[in-house]
């Protein structure tokens, strides 16, 4: 009952951080991309692992943009962030 809680809870709260503007969405953003394996993981333990695959495709469906940057990062390349 509560990863289910915990898994609900980031749902509203990640779709709370997509309204605000987005200068005020780097901090919390960063927090839900951080937690979002943790829950991922416990999705995949404690309920099945086809779940774990369907959270994490929303995960990487909602998040494609700055998992895209990191990955560019991570290459070696300098990729333009958007206008503030």
């Amino acid at each position: 009952m509560t990863l289910l809680l915990l898994s609900v809870a980031w749902v509203m709260v990640a779709a709370i951080v997509a309204m605000l503007p987005m200068r005020r969405q780097y901090v919390p953003g960063i927090a839900l991309l951080i937690a979002a394996p943790f829950l991922i993981a416990a999705i995949w333990m404690q309920v099945a692992w086809w779940a774990g695959l369907l959270a994490l495709a929303a995960f990487a469906s909602m998040f494609r943009n700055p998992l895209l940057y990191f990955f560019a990062r991570l290459r070696g390349q300098h990729p333009e962030l958007p206008e503030q």
